[in-house]
């Protein structure tokens, strides 16, 4: 492998990790508002993104939990697909890529992604049946709002895992032939 592909890979390992620690900080937040929400509703207003459902928790219990549940399952999910992109990095030898460790890696990529896009789906689909009883805020889109690129792109990665799973199995028989 050249230097110049050496050195891409370990900076896109670099951002990897980088983005791994914010969405993991961004977890967290919003673990520490969903506890505050419940015990100490008027201090969340001063927490991470001042994600505030008090009201939404007054009317009605189902939908609060129902809501923050997928906003804390879609934000845990994003987090674990980062760790997972890093585990992969960490241990794929680039110059025998091949392998059922990287094919493995890369299908649970494809399972986390198409978890999000999917979870994210149907989050937008209740909460927009919410808006219409006056149950939820504007602020809860930025939650779900790239769900369709996240089932693109778990489509995609899918299709590339299955791929890359024929070629390691490919690998395999022609090192068993010779």
């Amino acid at each position: 492998m050249s230097k110049t592909n050496n050195f891409v890979f370990w900076g896109l390992y670099s951002i990897a990790w980088i983005i791994f620690v914010g969405l993991s900080i961004e977890a967290g937040g919003l673990i520490v508002n969903f506890v505050f929400s419940l015990y100490n509703p008027e201090f969340v207003q001063n927490l991470y993104q001042k994600l505030d459902l008090s009201e939404m928790y007054k009317e009605s219990r189902l939908a609060f939990f129902g809501v923050y549940s997928f906003i804390l399952i879609i934000s845990i999910l994003k987090a674990c697909l980062f760790y997972t992109v890093i585990r992969l990095m960490h241990k794929m030898d680039l110059s025998k890529p091949f392998n059922a460790f990287v094919a493995t890696k890369i299908l649970q990529v494809s399972y986390f992604t198409l978890s999000i896009g999917l979870l994210s789906h149907i989050a937008r689909q209740l909460v927009e049946s919410l808006k219409h009883h006056g149950f939820v805020p504007d602020n809860l889109d930025q939650f779900w709002a790239d769900s369709q690129a996240f089932i693109l792109m778990g489509a995609v990665i899918y299709i590339i895992a299955t791929i890359f799973k024929k070629g390691v199995d490919i690998q395999n028989e022609n090192d068993l032939t010779v």
